[in-house]
């Protein structure tokens, strides 16, 4: 940029060509790395779902996951041209691509072309906005989503429509219905602000639309509120966690952005009515509003995920980068260009000092632990068709549904009704007394397990996965075993005879050390 970009530079202009740069920075991010020859267990639940005809994704919808419900609808028509990795992801990377552009349009027009060069190129190489860019889930669609409705929040203030802010406001909820607490942060900069009560007025009619627009989700979605069961309240771990994710994950980085965050707080904000939003009146309210107040709640009813709040990240650039221009500011003979293309500079240091963290982030032992593709692998290596196979839990059949070529032509025992055709994730299992019926026929089983379904400390769930365990205990004696990335895959052979030295396995599900495991 010449010396003059900041005095001459057209916003209009700015807004076009100060994005291209942190676009091209995020995409490159975003594509490097992108086929990691498997995917993990959220993915997989895109996968299968999103190649199911839309009757059946809607029935699947009234069961479980009509939170992601938008989401699977729009990558059915991307699956259906090469269901594969790398289109998987790519939506993720194509929507953190333009929330860089997005970032930077807003630093631009709440500040200048230079903050906003900083802010989108500070976003695009967050680690975090990395591993989500990455994704094959909604949660980077949602940030690009958020991100735009902010800017269109801006430039409603300044007396354009606020029908796109609500259209945008509303797809972007219905893409995961946390997005709500977006109104909450935008109704405070609406208060810092001071605008006049017309603009209140039109925000409520928009952010009325969008709360009509999400009930029927909202009601659906909590009663299957058990899907989150898992979740714990956050505590100080979680706060620390996601400071580190939003604005550095390590002390070199941490430390100079939360002082650059302080210096942009402490510049004046306007305060006579109908005033544009000043940046940290945006921003602020992006970074902590969304975060604050699902953890708030989850103290009671334990909600909060750092991937559900990964829109509010926007705020943390966007103040870092008008911190270092109120620093920059501060000495008016260093030359605007030179000052510019420092900042630049810097941010590329920070991209190199985080260089380890995104190299790791690229390895499928950094995405949930477990490589469906490697059970798959094992299956096609050591399965033979007919082979009868049980699946513990039964979720385990997940690496099956994403990856069904290693595990064509088995014996799914426990299997009652398809995940297809029963409107379910994972199909319908029979009951126990069946299975029990089932497995007596049998001489051998292979049992693909997940790690912790092996521990005596698990606890199954269903009755049926109970009785898988407690059977192969029983009856069976494992003789080979295979152990991949988050699988393990057991064959078992019917004892000829019950004994407590001989035949019987372990409370922990080991073979007698007279009859070792192979593998």
């Amino acid at each position: 940029m010449s010396e003059g970009t900041d005095k001459g530079m057209n916003k209009k202009t700015a807004a076009v060509a100060v994005p291209v740069i942190p676009m091209a920075v995020m995409l490159a991010i975003g594509c490097w790395g992108l086929d990691r020859d498997g995917i993990w267990r959220d993915e997989a639940a895109t996968f299968q779902v999103a190649r199911r005809t839309v009757p059946q994704i809607w029935r699947l919808l009234h069961e479980v996951d009509a939170v992601h419900g938008l989401y699977y609808l729009l990558m059915r028509p991307v699956l259906a041209v090469h269901p594969g990795e790398v289109l998987l992801r790519l939506p993720s990377v194509l929507a953190a691509t333009a929330t860089a552009g997005l970032v930077a349009a807003l630093g631009t027009r709440l500040a200048s072309p230079r903050v906003g060069l900083w802010a989108g190129l500070l976003y695009a190489v967050t680690p975090m906005v990395g591993h989500y860019a990455q994704e094959g889930r909604s949660y980077a669609l949602v940030a690009a989503g958020a991100t735009g409705a902010t800017l269109l929040l801006v430039r409603a203030l300044a007396g354009r429509s606020w029908m796109p802010y609500g259209v945008v406001l509303a797809v972007t909820c219905l893409l995961h219905e946390f997005a709500v607490l977006l109104l909450l942060a935008h109704a405070v900069t609406l208060a810092l602000t001071r605008v006049p009560r017309r603009m209140w007025t039109r925000w409520l009619c928009a952010a009325g639309a969008v709360m009509l627009t999400l009930l029927p989700l909202a009601l659906l979605s909590h009663a299957q509120s058990a899907q989150v069961a898992w979740l714990r309240p956050p505590g100080q771990g979680s706060v620390d966690r996601l400071v580190r994710q939003f604005a550095g994950p390590t002390g070199e980085v941490l430390a100079p952005c939360l002082i650059l965050m302080y210096v942009a707080l402490r510049r004046p904000w306007p305060t006579r009515p109908g005033a544009e939003p000043p940046l940290a009146a945006v921003a602020l309210p992006l970074l902590l509003v969304p975060p604050a107040i699902l953890m708030t709640v989850s103290q009671w009813s334990p909600l909060y995920d750092d991937r559900y709040v990964l829109y509010a990240l926007a705020g943390a650039p966007l103040l870092v980068a008008a911190g270092a221009d109120r620093i920059a500011r501060a000495v008016p003979s260093l030359p605007r260009a030179t000052v510019t293309v420092a900042g630049a500079l810097a941010v590329a240091l920070v991209c190199a000092h985080q260089l380890p963290l995104l190299r790791q982030d690229r390895t499928m032992a950094h995405r949930g632990g477990a490589n469906l593709a490697t059970a798959s692998a094992l299956a096609s290596r050591e399965l033979r068709p007919g082979d009868p196979v049980l699946f513990l839990p039964s979720l385990g059949r997940r690496s099956a549904l994403a990856y069904p070529k290693g595990f064509r032509g088995i014996r799914d025992v426990a299997l009652a009704k398809s995940a297809r055709t029963s409107g379910t994730l994972y199909g319908i299992e029979v009951g126990p007394a069946a299975l029990r019926r089932q497995l007596a026929r049998l001489n051998q089983v292979w049992l693909v397990a997940e790690p912790y379904a092996l521990s005596p400390t698990w606890h199954p769930e269903t009755q049926t996965d109970r009785l898988k365990r407690a059977v192969v205990q029983e009856q069976f004696t494992p003789t080979r075993e295979f152990r991949g990335s988050g699988v393990t895959l057991r064959l078992y052979k019917r004892a000829p005879f019950r004994g407590a030295g001989n035949c019987a396995t372990s409370p922990h599900g080991a073979a007698p050390t007279r009859q070792p495991l192979t593998r």
